[in-house]
């Protein structure tokens, strides 16, 4: 007759998922819209996306959500009207010249209502978009929207994270 016997170890070590944090490095798949209407960014059909929380790269209000969450984490968030990327700001719609956006990119550039132009900020360092709203009848200005596409709508935001370091 022999005899059978079991280990149990003395200690169970639990596997703790990293959560994210403050400054958390992630890779992570997600999804951002306005409630009910058309994604204005999806990466679950391509790559992950990898970001640092508090550089800018997400709004303050969807990074707060993130907090806390254990990397594998499926989630979807509903921010209320304004709260994503804020009101809209009636004095963000501004006509430009035609003058200026000749100086600033392409001199024969056609815009169409909807067309979404870059611009380099002041300092050259960065960019800028706005939409364009409406063109003068003599095509001397074009009006930019230069409001968040998703500022004062409420905002649906779905994330896979990925890995949180």
């Amino acid at each position: 007759m022999s005899t059978v016997e079991s280990f149990v170890p003395s200690l169970v070590h639990p596997i703790i998922q990293p959560t994210v944090q403050p400054g958390s490095f992630l890779t992570l798949h997600y999804r951002m819209a306005g409630l009910g209407g058309a994604d204005i960014i999806n990466t679950f059909d391509s790559k992950p996306a990898t970001l640092s929380l508090g550089t800018g790269e997400l709004s303050p209000a969807i990074e707060q959500r993130l907090l806390g969450l254990q990397e594998g984490t499926r989630a979807t968030f509903e921010l209320a009207e304004g709260v994503a990327f804020g009101d809209r700001n009636p004095e963000l719609l501004q006509w430009v010249a035609r003058k200026l956006l000749k100086d600033l990119g392409d001199p024969d550039e056609h815009y169409e209502i909807g067309d979404v132009v870059r611009f380099p900020t002041p300092d050259g360092r960065g960019e800028y978009a706005g939409s364009v709203q409406q063109i003068k009848e003599d095509g001397s200005a074009v009006q930019f929207d230069f409001n968040h596409p998703l500022a004062g709508k409420r905002v649906e935001f779905e994330v896979q994270l990925i890995g949180v370091l």
